[in-house]
Parts: C-alpha cells; sequence; structure tokens
C-alpha cells in the first residue's frame, strides 16, 4: 500500500521514523513518500521535503514568509493528487496539517492523523473540522482520548511516541562519567540541564532567565540541551560572558544524567520527567502582564502549562509561566531541586505515578499496526 506522511518539526521526524519502522513491520511493501527529516529518510522511502525548508513559528515569521508557505501548500497539495496515496498520516503541525487533512478528504483519500491536534489546549474550534474529516485520529494520552471521544470523535490510545523515543536512545546504558567525558562536561559538578525550546522566541525570552540563575550557582555544571532546529550561532549572543556548554543530539542522555533542569514548557516536560530528572518549567514571552491575562483568560484552555501536570491533574512541577516567574521564585525552587529536599523526593514519586499512565513503549508499533490493519480492511 501506498503511505504519505507528513512531520514538520524534529519531534515529527522523530516520532515518525518510529511510526515507518512499525509500518514496514506490518507491511514489508510498503510504498512510502513523506515531508520530514534525516530520521524518517533513514528509514526509507522518498522524501518530498525537509522540515528545515518548511518550518514556520510565530506571527511574524508566517507574515514574512507567506509565498514560501503557499508554495508548499500548492506542491503538497499538487504531489499528493499524481501519487494517489491509499492513506494520509498526519503527524502534529496541525497549522500545515489540518488544511492538508480537508485537502485529501475532499479528494476521497483516507486521513489518519497520528499525534492528534492539541485542542484541548487551545483553538477548540478545530474539533468539529477533525470529526468530519479524519477518518482515524491517533491520541498520545489518557485524558485527551477521553476529550476527544466526547465529540464523537473515533479514537484510537496506544501508548506515548516519547517511549519508544527514550527506550530507544543512544549510550543509554552509559555511566555518568563516561557521558561527562564523551561531551566535555565537569562530572565533579552536579549538572542542570537548560532545555530552552525550539524556536527563537522562546530562546529569546526563556534562555536569559536561564543563565542568570546558572550565573547565581558556580557549584554547578549548566548546559543547554541544543535544539535540532538550531547551531551555535543561535545561542552565542545569549551565553556570551556566562559559563555554561552547549551539547546537540544528546538531550536523552543529558537529562537522564542531570540532578534537575530547567524547562521551557512543551514535550520536553513529559520528556524530562519520564528520565527521572526533577524539574522546573519556565515560559516566559512578550507582552509582560498584558500577555498573561490573555493568555490565562483567553487562549489557554487548561489549568496547567506542562504536560506532567496535565496528565496528573494536580501541581506536580512547578510551573512559572509569564508573571509567575520571578529570579527569587526560580532561585529557591532550584535550590530544593539540588538538594535532597521532601519537595524532590515528592516531585520523583509523582514521576513514578506518571509512567504508569503513560504506559510503556511500543506505542509506534502498536498504533502502525492498527493503521495497517484498518486499512486493508477497507
Amino acid at each position: 500500500m501506498k503511505y504519505y506522511i507528513i512531520a514538520g518539526e524534529p519531534s515529527g521526524d522523530l516520532h515518525g521514523s518510529n511510526l515507518m519502522k512499525g509500518i514496514l513491520g506490518k507491511d514489508p511493501e510498503a510504498d512510502m513518500r513523506f515531508w520530514g527529516g534525516d530520521l524518517m529518510s533513514a528509514v526509507g522511502g522518498t522524501m518530498v521535503r525537509h522540515y528545515k525548508d518548511t518550518a514556520v513559528m510565530g506571527v511574524w515569521d508566517v507574515l514574512t514568509h507567506l509565498g514560501k508557505i503557499r508554495r508548499n501548500f500548492s506542491l503538497c497539495k499538487r504531489d499528493i493528487l499524481e501519487t494517489q496515496p491509499d492513506v494520509l498520516i498526519l503527524i502534529d503541525y496541525p497549522g500545515f496539517n489540518l488544511p492538508m487533512a480537508e485537502f485529501a478528504n475532499k479528494n476521497g483519500i483516507k486521513v489518519y492523523y497520528y499525534i492528534a491536534p492539541k485542542t484541548w489546549a487551545s483553538k477548540e474550534y478545530r474539533v468539529k473540522k477533525i470529526r468530519k474529516i479524519v477518518d482515524r485520529l491517533y491520541t498520545i494520552f489518557p485524558f485527551e482520548t477521553a476529550y476527544f471521544k466526547k465529540f464523537g470523535i473515533d479514537v484510537h490510545f496506544s501508548g506515548n511516541p516519547c517511549m519508544d523515543a527514550i527506550a530507544q536512545r543512544h549510550h543509554a546504558e552509559e555511566s555518568l562519567t563516561d557521558f561527562c567525558k564523551r561531551t566535555g562536561i565537569d562530572d565533579s559538578k552536579p549538572i542542570v540541564a537548560l532545555l530552552a525550546g525550539s524556536r527563537q522566541g522562546e530562546l529569546k525570552y526563556n534562555l536569559p532567565a536561564m543563565l542568570h540563575e546558572a550565573d547565581r550557582h558556580p557549584e554547578c555544571e549548566f548546559v543547554i540541551a541544543g535544539a535540532p532546529s538550531f547551531t551555535e550561532k543561535d545561542y552565542a549572543p545569549y551565553i556570551k560572558g556566562h559559563n555554561v556548554k552547549i551539547v546537540f543530539n544528546e538531550t536523552y542522555q543529558l537529562v537522564s544524567h542531570a540532578r534537575c533542569a530547567i524547562v521551557t514548557s512543551g514535550t520536553a516536560t513529559l520528556e524530562t520527567a519520564l528520565l527521572n530528572c526533577p524539574q522546573i518549567v519556565l515560559y516566559l514571552m512578550w507582552g509582560g502582564r498584558f500577555a498573561d491575562f490573555m493568555a490565562k483568560k483567553i487562549f489557554i484552555k487548561v489549568p496547567y502549562i506542562s504536560l506532567v501536570n496535565l496528565n496528573l491533574n494536580r501541581t506536580a512541577v512547578e510551573e512559572l509561566f509569564q508573571c509567575a516567574y520571578t529570579p527569587e521564585k526560580m532561585h529557591s525552587l532550584l535550590n530544593d531541586l539540588l538538594d535532597e529536599t521532601p519537595y524532590r523526593r515528592k516531585m520523583l514519586e509523582d514521576y513514578a505515578e506518571l509512567q504508569s499512565v503513560i504506559g510503556g513503549p511500543g506505542c509506534s508499533t502498536r498504533s502502525a499496526e492498527d493503521m495497517v490493519e484498518a486499512l486493508q480492511r477497507t
């Protein structure tokens, strides 16, 4: 059968590659064509566009790249019509993928959505469209499974693909000493991992606050987990004058060996918890109190911004969102995580519960098998 897969970000490339492996395991003759990255390309098939050539983030970026966006939409639509796949598989990336789902649906092509759009957080109006144009929706959290079901959507939950990615990480059994030796990190100091996001805006507003805390803890080794979408040049203007290191392609390894982490909200908060690293969730953006008010009253429809707290339905990790952040609050929380405190121990206990909620590895294979079997039946 012919599969057309669209992933528009580094995380989508990772989860897409694991899904492709699962599809090939069930359908060895699968003909796969995709928009993705190097990881998906390594599995096989034909790449149409690399996500680095399609990624557009933020309102300003969208406005200044309208021509590029239109060209990508046109190319994708034309390519889908010419190749006539049996199914279009979409991975997150709703700004691009939902219009493509609508296009495929109108042209009689089945649409499977893997890693459902987070309409439970914002833009709930998209739910009606999803119900109309998506044939099978795959969720990755138990709470969102219940959310979509209440709208009468055919929902399939097979676990969370982060568990597969973590289980398959390189150097999984590596000791702290060997990791530090390989990456040039000082193993005589406690490591604090800094995960400042993968967008320029996130870097601009969150990394300076993280580096301010690094300056207050010379007894620790602060290490930035370099995002796949960035290079050292992206970090250079921020880290000048600060005693921090950057490592690329080592995020899981860094977090698993860190004493604690400061994490910009997103999937990274869940991954940090699944790797048993105590964390502080930090999310700062433009607009100060005005943006804080607008976000909480209008745009954000859930009680928490971190996937840890959302899945546990309580505050397991502290969230410093916009006006909730102060340097002193950050300093106090970090001290509690660096020391062996009741606060740190309770967080690790909550992580154990979270892991039981999320489930074990194998999500990618189970979802892929379900997709292939559903296609074979029709």
